[in-house]
């Protein structure tokens, strides 16, 4: 069996503040560099190590991936590391920046959990002149207009992931590469409930995984996922990690939906 680990970044700024990030470039929180560091410890105590590594354009995933290669001791010969816009969170559309609180008051939060749950269910779009449309940031410059988001669905998240999966990574599990996957909350539910074959119907009980929370999926030779696993089982490393969350902000251990 060939092991793939992902990983969801740690705690950002914009999480912690419970605002809908998307395609938001905004650091991690301190909570969530130690949620980085703790995920490396359940890594290293796992045994995992890496020969490749995958990781979207935004910063909270790519500062985890380093916290978690430096804290492997993987800095110095670091294993090829690939990113891609195709694994970017989901865009929240004109949802973008906004407080979850401001959200719910203006929309009701009935309806923002359907945008957050449901498999093909979109927020509003940015309008064409909105300075938050990605087409503005020179790391997108060869994007198509297609391809450049100003809302998405969760369907929408997976027709732009399936493809990189298909053609980059899934190649490198055939090959017995042992692979490191940071991305996003959203970016990660539509790969696994694809991995995991979950009915479009069944989609919105499916959470996504928590911030620095690593877990395993373990390919045949064919790539055919064959079982998963959190490595987060330890209880004294579990309750370590939320009294000390707790301690750097009160609301560290709320890693609700907000990107």
């Amino acid at each position: 069996m060939t092991p793939l680990v992902f990983l969801r970044h740690g705690q950002s700024t914009w999480n912690q503040a419970r605002r809908f990030t998307g395609w938001a470039n905004v650091p991690l929180s301190p909570a969530g560099q130690e949620q980085a560091r703790q995920a490396a410890r359940l890594i290293r105590a796992g045994g995992f190590s890496f020969d490749v590594c995958f990781t979207s354009y935004l910063q909270r995933a790519t500062d985890t991936l380093q916290i978690v290669l430096a804290a492997l001791d993987l800095e110095r010969s670091q294993p090829p590391v690939h990113m891609s816009w195709r694994l970017n969170e989901r865009h929240y559309g004109a949802l973008q920046g906004l407080s979850r609180q401001d959200v719910a008051q203006q929309y009701g939060h009935e309806q923002v959990v359907v945008w957050q749950q449901h498999f093909d269910i979109a927020p509003p779009a940015l309008s064409p002149t909105d300075a938050r449309l990605p087409g503005h940031d020179p790391r997108y410059a060869s994007l198509t207009d297609i391809e450049l988001p100003r809302t998405e669905t969760l369907k929408d998240v997976r027709t732009r992931v399936l493809p990189y999966w298909h053609d980059v990574i899934v190649p490198e599990i055939k090959n017995g590469q042992q692979i490191f996957i940071v991305a996003h909350g959203n970016s990660l539910r539509a790969l696994t409930t694809y991995l995991d074959g979950v009915a479009v119907k069944d989609i919105p009980r499916v959470k996504r995984p928590l911030t620095g929370e690593p877990f395993v999926y373990e390919f045949d030779q064919d790539a055919v996922p064959r079982r998963h696993y959190s490595l987060r089982r330890a209880p004294k490393l579990h309750r370590w990690l939320e009294a000390n969350l707790e301690r750097m902000h009160p609301r560290s251990k709320d890693h609700s939906c907000v990107g």
